[in-house]
């Protein structure tokens, strides 16, 4: 289920530092043979999912509605991304 950590000013708000959200719940969904160095994401419990960056879990989450990253998932899935590793 979805983290209800909130950050200093009582709210979530993309780019907020990823250390207030917690260090429970985060994931590597996209984990390989990289070293480590990859996406980490959590689902919130308002739906919404956080992602940062494995190498720096203190710095800033992007926050997500469940829609956005719907949409990138479906897109990603139909190499609509494809560009960003050609």
């Amino acid at each position: 289920m979805g983290h209800d950590e909130r950050g200093k000013t009582g709210r979530v708000y993309n780019g907020m530092p990823a250390k207030d959200l917690g260090t429970e719940g985060w994931q590597k969904p996209w984990s390989g043979t990289n070293g480590g160095n990859c996406v980490e994401a959590m689902k919130l419990a308002d739906g919404r999912v956080a992602l940062r960056q494995s190498t720096d879990p203190d710095g800033p989450a992007l926050i997500y509605t469940h829609r956005e990253i719907e949409t990138f998932i479906r897109g990603a899935k139909r190499g609509e991304a494809d560009f960003l590793i050609a």
